[in-house]
């Protein structure tokens, strides 16, 4: 089994200038910046966690968000595209389009993490609805479209159907998929809703399933981002009052939608604080130096008590060649300083340098 560290983002290869909101996409407080830009479309499931991941992606200038596609996980996937839109109107960044998709799994029953995420998914906020009407076309078909254009890369967060309806049909299409980064699976961790599974891939077990057939076909990798890794991710009390404090506007929308998330796991897991399993995909996406593991062949359980367990061949019983990169270790300290410096920004506009935020080294030591 041999450690790889993959996919850190390439640097100075295109401006992005700094202006409001609107079509250019970047936030008002983000400063000029030089570095490559990558297309992505992130299909989620919002969600507590995807709606932090929706905040970083947008805050992040090295992505190109060309859509958000919505399938059924966290909530349905109606109610998962308000949330977008929740989220995006606080980021001023509803040029974003929204596509819903799935809204049941493949074959199993749905079942949604309501109790994870609250009525609403968004920790029982009930943030007022956003006005306007959702495009007509079905994610999988917007999916289609884009990869029929162009190559870009996918950042899933959610069940996995949308992504496995569109392989089922079109196969061919993986080849223009320039990366998939999947919030999903674990490999030796506990699972988050069984023994063994971890939801995204319990909840539509035979689309993970599929997807990691399919790219095993087309000799691809998907790299997974599962609890091995997102289970230190933990966004403590502590920090959320850092978080007001630096910039009491995001501070207050994140306590809102938190709040839920955070009596959850203190319920059931007994953590002060919560477990924020999305944004770190997209932060390893950005900066593939946060984390490091191996790559293996993978297959999904679709059945039976260990319906969406991960069994990932590290020892190469199977001797087939690798259709994941499985992430086994993260540098906490350094995503909490990435999520901050990006997600907040100063009062009249700018961001907070990494040496700003060094109060989180007294954070990190309780």
């Amino acid at each position: 089994m041999q450690k790889v560290n993959h996919h850190a983002a390439e640097a100075v290869t295109s401006t992005i200038s700094q202006k409001s909101g609107g079509a250019s996409g970047i936030p008002e407080c983000m400063p000029p910046i030089r570095r490559r830009t990558f297309k992505v479309i992130i299909d989620c499931d919002p969600g507590i966690d995807d709606a932090l991941a929706l905040m970083l992606a947008a805050a992040s200038p090295e992505l190109e968000i060309l859509g958000i596609t919505i399938v059924s996980g966290n909530v349905p996937a109606r109610m998962g595209a308000g949330n977008a839109r929740k989220v995006l109107k606080q980021l001023n960044r509803l040029d974003i389009p929204i596509y819903i998709g799935e809204e049941k799994p493949l074959k199993v029953k749905y079942v949604d993490a309501s109790d994870t995420h609250g009525r609403d998914g968004l920790g029982e906020s009930f943030l007022p609805e956003v006005p306007g009407d959702f495009p007509q076309k079905h994610a999988v078909e917007f999916l289609e479209e884009m990869l029929e254009k162009e190559k870009l890369s996918i950042i899933a967060l959610g069940p996995m159907t949308n992504l496995a309806r569109l392989f089922q049909k079109r196969p061919d299409l993986i080849g223009r998929v320039e990366r998939l980064v999947s919030m999903g699976g674990s490999f030796k961790s506990h699972g988050n809703c069984s023994p063994v599974a971890e939801y995204n891939y319990w909840c539509d077990p035979d689309a993970a399933a599929v997807c990691f057939e399919k790219f095993a076909e087309a000799g691809r990798k998907i790299e997974m981002v599962g609890l091995d890794v997102t289970r230190k991710i933990v966004l403590t009390p502590d920090i959320l009052s850092y978080m007001k404090r630096l910039d009491p506007e995001t501070g207050e929308f994140i306590r809102k939608i938190t709040g839920f998330y955070l009596d959850f796991h203190w319920e059931y897991e007994k953590i002060i604080g919560c477990v924020i399993n999305d944004p770190l995909a997209v932060a390893y996406f950005i900066d593939g130096t946060l984390c490091s593991g191996f790559d293996c062949f993978t297959v999904v359980e679709t059945e039976g008590i260990c319906r969406g367990q991960t069994v990932a061949d590290a020892m190469n019983f199977w001797k087939k060649e690798p259709n994941s990169h499985i992430l086994t270790e993260t540098d906490t300290k350094a995503f909490m300083y990435f999520f901050l410096s990006r997600v907040l920004c100063r009062k009249g506009g700018g961001k907070w340098r990494r040496e700003e935020l060094s109060w989180l080294e007294n954070l990190s030591r309780g």
